[in-house]
């Protein structure tokens, strides 16, 4: 009775009296995988076998059913393999060329798989041999280098990067792969920048040039001279920086794009039907399983971006219209089994097609649009690790934004003003804000929404502790540029306020628990100090005098909260522990704050009083209340002529 082989390479099926019929490669595999040199009996085994069509299946198995012994049997045949890769990599003949390319990918993720289960060898002994390996790999990365810049075909220059993100991403620890050090002597930049600069290769080949990019910038960045570093922070060429800029927008639209389409097929869905009979009890559910893999590593190559060249700041404002081309693949791209970082890049289409505008009356979107949208998306949901993550980088990167001059003169710039649609998380006691509904204003209003929402929608029992910090470091960056520059921004502050309160009555109420794990004075500082920030230089920054009355108001109407963190932090700085200094500088922070309200509160009540009014609006007491100014170290009076008052920060 005949049986069906498993094995890869069989072209017909086993009977008892005849033997499987193989492919001629696969035959040709196994005479490499003999401890003789296949070329021995015959002398164009070499040529031959880069003329026939690779069996990557084949060849990672064979690989993989080795155990380390057996593979270091082989060794000095692995080595004549690799070589002869390489030197096929010099062919005329394209079909060689892509042979060796792809059969390289393959020996490189079976030797690095195996060395996962069995650290015997050096992969680089095992796949070149120490004293050929600085020739060879030099070789290597020239052939490559060639390849990449030629004017040939498309299809040899995605098989080049294929292979070399294959060579970068086979170690889940970046910086523990050695033979990155050839790669780091023989560098591509160039070869990668060139790509990014032209519009063809860019639409081509861009997602994995700038992936690979941010890649090689993370090799050992922080134990020795990382050479793509250096020369990326250095890049000032508008074309090169314009196209990276292009490829991680269209990136990041295509994440937005797919979640808004999840998001409506959700909402018009079984989920939307079900809302509707039984109320909103199920909305924040429904909203969960709206779920769109992230893209980390285009993150990453926007944050080394940011972080490494100032240059690239410029590029976050400017708008791209070739994202509104349409474009195909000239040729097939031959595929070999490698996705990066676990990210899949967008297709051809998407590579090319724009980030469609709110509406019709809306400026064309920029990078930075784009990213907020992305973050917005991101960091609704921290409870699963992978997006604590992600969205823990999407704040890293704009705190770099926050902190350098030139994005917040952009950032704060009245003329620039765009509609920023964020995403905001499903809750039970407010509405879904309506799109039309947006105002036009400046990109720094976008940033700070952003930072409130993820204020007032993340207070929960896994407190992300390092996201707030983040979060409310970069609001002071951005405060702190308003007051130096003296803009007055047009924005609701009692939203930014109110959240601001809120968040210390949740570190109030959970003090027991969240003390088990995080040090809440140092974000109850960051928070304090925020107020003290409005009350003492709010008269550079904001925009009218009933702001002031506003600030006021909020502090007044939410003492209880004051009051209650001002009775905790002294109650734990009176005492001996491990919290007692950082308790302590948070008593010594409210003093504006108590200040304020012990002076006013009296009045008020002493209003209420005299014209028997139980409740009070929030008009009243401001009109019979007046305060004037107050600024660092000087005295602010009332209308009445109430004693002075003295205001530290």
């Amino acid at each position: 009775m005949a049986q069906t082989e498993k094995k890869g390479g069989l072209l017909r099926k086993s009977s008892a009296s005849k033997k499987p019929l193989k492919e001629k490669v696969v035959l040709m595999y196994d005479e490499v995988f003999t401890t003789e040199d296949p070329s021995k009996n015959n002398p164009r085994f070499w040529e031959e076998l880069f003329l026939m069509k690779v069996n990557l299946e084949y060849l990672e198995g064979k690989l993989e059913a080795l155990d380390g012994e057996e593979l270091m049997k082989i060794k000095d045949n692995i080595n004549c393999l690799f070589q002869h890769c390489i030197q096929a990599l010099g062919e005329e003949h394209p079909i060689r060329v892509v042979n060796a390319l792809q059969t390289l990918c393959a020996l490189i993720r079976g030797v690095h798989q195996k060395n996962k289960s069995t650290s015997g060898f050096d992969i680089i002994n095992m796949l070149v041999g120490f004293d050929k390996a600085e020739l060879c790999m030099k070789n290597l990365m020239e052939s490559l280098d060639s390849l990449l810049c030629a004017e040939g075909s498309e299809s040899l220059k995605s098989l080049c990067l294929k292979l070399l993100l294959c060579l970068v991403t086979v170690t889940d620890n970046i910086s523990q792969n050695t033979i990155l050090e050839y790669v780091m002597i023989n560098s591509i930049f160039e070869a990668i920048l060139q790509i990014l600069s032209s519009p063809l290769s860019r639409r081509e080949h861009g997602y994995d040039a700038v992936v690979l990019l941010a890649l090689l910038v993370n090799y050992r960045k922080y134990e020795s001279v990382n050479p793509y570093i250096v020369k990326l922070s250095i890049v000032d060429d508008e074309a090169t920086l314009n196209g990276m800029g292009l490829v991680i927008a269209q990136a990041l639209s295509e994440y937005n794009r797919q979640y808004k389409d999840k998001e409506e097929e959700h909402q018009s869905g079984f989920f939307s039907a079900l809302t509707n009979m039984v109320g909103s009890m199920f909305i924040a559910d429904a909203d969960e399983k709206i779920s769109v893999q992230t893209n980390e590593a285009i993150l990453l190559a926007l944050y080394e971006a940011v972080h490494l060249n100032r240059n690239f700041i410029t590029v976050l404002a400017q708008s791209h219209p070739e994202m509104g081309l349409m474009t195909t693949p000239t040729s097939p791209i031959p595929t070999t089994p490698v996705t990066p970082l676990g990210t899949t890049p967008p297709s051809s289409d998407v590579i090319s097609s724009a980030e469609l505008p709110l509406d019709a009356d809306v400026q064309t979107s920029n990078l930075l649009i784009t990213f907020l949208k992305y973050s917005s998306i991101v960091m609704q949901d921290t409870k699963d690790e992978h997006r604590l993550h992600s969205g823990k980088l999407c704040l890293i990167i704009l705190t770099c934004i926050a902190e350098d001059q030139y994005a917040n003169a952009f950032l704060h710039d009245d003329n620039m003003n765009f509609r920023v649609n964020l995403h905001r998380m499903p809750m039970r006691h407010r509405k879904k804000a309506a799109d039309k509904n947006l105002p036009c204003r400046p990109l720094v209003c976008a940033v700070l929404d952003l930072m409130v929402e993820f204020i007032v929608t993340h207070m929960m029992k896994e407190f992300p502790m390092d996201l707030y910090v983040r979060c409310i470091q970069i609001v002071h960056k951005l405060l702190c540029y308003q007051k130096k520059c003296r803009v007055r921004l047009h924005y609701t502050w009692r939203e930014l306020w109110s959240a601001l309160i809120n968040l210390l009555k949740f570190l109030m109420s959970n003090e027991t628990v969240l003390l088990a794990k995080h040090n809440i004075f140092t974000l109850a500082l960051m928070v304090v100090n925020l107020f003290n920030m409005f009350i003492t230089y709010g008269d550079t920054f904001l925009p009218t005098p009933s702001s002031y009355d506003e600030l006021y108001y909020e502090i007044i109407r939410m003492h209880q909260n004051f009051d209650n963190l001002y009775s905790m932090v002294l109650r734990i700085s009176t005492n001996a522990g491990q919290w007692k200094e950082p308790a302590s500088k948070v008593t010594h922070a409210l003093v504006n704050i108590r200040a304020i309200i012990n002076h006013f509160n009296p009045k008020i009540e002493s209003y209420a009083a005299v014209n028997h009014i139980s409740q009070l609006s929030e008009d009243q007491p401001r009109r019979d209340t007046r305060y004037l100014r107050l600024g660092g170290g000087t005295k602010f009076s009332v209308k009445d002529g109430c004693e002075h008052l003295y205001c530290v920060y």
